[in-house]
């Protein structure tokens, strides 16, 4: 996470850390199965990143790994949430358009967080204090025009074994 990203989330307790590069698509969207099959249940994931950071790729992986065809999930930037149901169900939220956290709550935010599943949101600063302090932080950065540096933090102690197991699988 850049230090800009810290600054965004404030000082909560990070329970682990791994940073993993992508060196293309075809790499984040394996991370974003990955991820799918390790989360606890329900899972909430926070995406931080730039246009074309690479957000979407990964919750098309993670669309992926609940058996839900990732060519379906596109950005939501004008629907603000879609729900893709499979064998595990996926809320892809955009906070991109939103003028201020309370719309982000009047989409019912805090419901789909109770939710079996995993919630996806991406552009996730700008809503940051409606997010559960439980959830995984994923910051996305552009290194060249195909690879990422991908940094995940676990904000609570049910997340540290995903984090862990993927920092084995995709060692950097």
């Amino acid at each position: 996470m850049t230090r800009e990203d810290v600054a965004a989330f404030g000082d909560r307790s990070i329970a682990a850390e791994a940073v993993i590069v992508s060196h293309g698509e075809d790499d984040t969207r394996k991370l974003g199965r990955e991820l799918a099959r390790l989360l606890p249940d329900p899972a909430v994931v926070a995406l931080i990143g730039t246009l074309g950071s690479g957000k979407t790729r990964l919750v098309q992986g993670l669309a992926d790994g609940c058996g839900i065809d990732p060519r379906a999930v596109t950005s939501p930037t004008f629907v603000l949430v879609q729900e893709y149901l499979g064998k595990r169900n996926l809320y892809h939220f955009d906070a991109y358009r939103l003028k201020s956290g309370s719309e982000f709550v009047d989409l019912g935010s805090e419901e789909y967080f109770a939710r079996p599943g995993i919630c996806a949101i991406e552009w996730a600063d700008r809503v940051k204090e409606f997010l559960p302090e439980e959830r995984l932080d994923i910051s996305l950065q552009a290194t060249t025009a195909e690879s990422r540096t991908v940094r995940i933090l676990a904000r609570h102690g049910r997340y540290v074994a995903c984090v862990e197991t993927l920092q084995k699988l995709f060692l950097s």
